[in-house]
């Protein structure tokens, strides 16, 4: 399972550690200030009150076993530059940052940052949901226990039909649409058959949904 770290803990990175340990997690959560440390200590694995501008802290808390970092400190664009750069060289693969602006989320780009996020269009929760999961591709939360999510269709899938999978007997969701090369399926038939470059568009309870995250795509 991976073991995320997120760096900076505003409203988003607070949002983003908590969501995160609460998927069962190991999280790692690191801030400067130590009152926010205190707050978040019991709802996250491990909470370290640091600088991450000083890599030499960084290496000795064993930030360089992390799968996934998140630097979640947009409003001092030195730091979250310095941050991302420190992690590189600890030699953190999975590296994702929250700009400021534009102009922050270009710079964070152009020196290898795999997914920027802009605060006014990513929540944490959504945000988490998305680095969490290698095969769910976007969600949109309808209210805390339902959402609408794209999934890749798993091989096995191939070629049926909905009538065939019976995904409202199996998992509990319902496909709303189906994505495809020439276009988008909305309200597929149930004789419609899909393929495995197909993405499906489910609708259902956040723990059903979670299921269709093991099956092998």
């Amino acid at each position: 399972m991976k073991q995320f770290a997120v760096l900076g803990l505003g409203r988003f990175g607070y949002s983003l550690a908590t969501k995160l340990y609460e998927q069962g997690y190991d999280v790692l959560a690191i801030d400067k200030d130590e009152e926010i440390i205190k707050g978040i200590a019991d709802l996250v694995t491990f909470a370290v009150q640091a600088d991450s501008t000083d890599i030499s802290t960084l290496r000795s808390i064993g930030l360089k076993n992390i799968d996934v970092a998140v630097v979640s400190i947009a409003s001092d664009i030195h730091a979250s530059l310095m941050t991302v750069l420190h992690l590189q060289d600890l030699g953190i693969k999975e590296i994702y940052a929250k700009a400021q602006n534009e102009q922050h989320a270009k710079v964070l780009q152009k020196i290898g940052v795999e997914k920027v996020f802009l605060p006014e269009r990513d929540m944490g929760r959504r945000v988490a949901q998305h680095i969490a999961s290698s095969n769910i591709l976007d969600l949109i939360e309808l209210d805390p226990t339902h959402s609408v999510q794209e999934i890749l269709v798993p091989k096995s899938w191939n070629q049926k039909t909905l009538t065939q999978l019976d995904l409202r007997a199996r998992y509990g969701v319902n496909v709303i649409a189906i994505k495809r090369e020439s276009g988008i399926v909305i309200s597929p038939a149930a004789t419609d058959p899909i393929f495995k470059e197909d993405v499906l568009i489910v609708v259902g309870e956040n723990s059903d949904l979670i299921k269709l995250q093991g099956l092998e795509k």
